[in-house]
Order: C-alpha cells, then sequence, then structure tokens
C-alpha cells in the first residue's frame, strides 16, 4: 500500500509524492519492487526532527503512472524523474538523499 501524497505531473507522467513537514529538504528514494510505503516509520521520525520530507512512488510503482516500455525504467529515467520531481517542488540547492 502507497502513502497517499499529492500528484505532481512532470516528464509526461503523474507522480504520487508524500509532502510533509518544513526544515531542510530531504528525498527518500524507494527500491525495488518497494512504494513510498517503506518509509512510513521514517517519515514522522524525521518531519519532528525538523524536516520536509520528499517522497515519491517512483515510475511503475505504488500510485504512480506506469510507462510500458522496458526502456523507461532505464536508471536515467529515474534520475532525471527525481530531478523534475524537485523542480516542481520548488527545491533550490542541495538536497539530503536517502535510498532504500
Amino acid at each position: 500500500m502507497s502513502i497517499k501524497g499529492e500528484r505532481v505531473d512532470v516528464r509526461g507522467l503523474s507522480f504520487n509524492v508524500l509532502v510533509e513537514g518544513e526544515g531542510p529538504d530531504v528525498l527518500l528514494v524507494h527500491g525495488f519492487p518497494d512504494s513510498n510505503s517503506v518509509w512510513r516509520n521514517q517519515i514522522p521520525a524525521l518531519v519532528e526532527a525538523g524536516f520536509r520530507v520528499i517522497a515519491p512512488d517512483l515510475r511503475g510503482f505504488g500510485e504512480t503512472d506506469m510507462p510500458p516500455s522496458k526502456a523507461d525504467y532505464k536508471i536515467d529515467e529515474f534520475v532525471a524523474d527525481l530531478v523534475a520531481i524537485l523542480d516542481a517542488l520548488g527545491v533550490r540547492g542541495k538536497v539530503r538523499l536517502a535510498g532504500h
């Protein structure tokens, strides 16, 4: 089950992105075959610690659109999606990154 967030439309896809808290940005990136719900225990602690948490469902996972081609799932596509999501959310400068 994915954590419900807001819709962020970038690069021709609609992404489910949880955005919680205020402060320095922390980007939480799940792995295969998870969704942003893998971070359900860390999100409250990070928000309480004074961070703004950004936790997207990556393309084809959770509540995010699923492109049809295998070529749509190359690492370069995932990275470009993350940069576009951060841009759409107004993130400027550095972001803290945690991956699973």
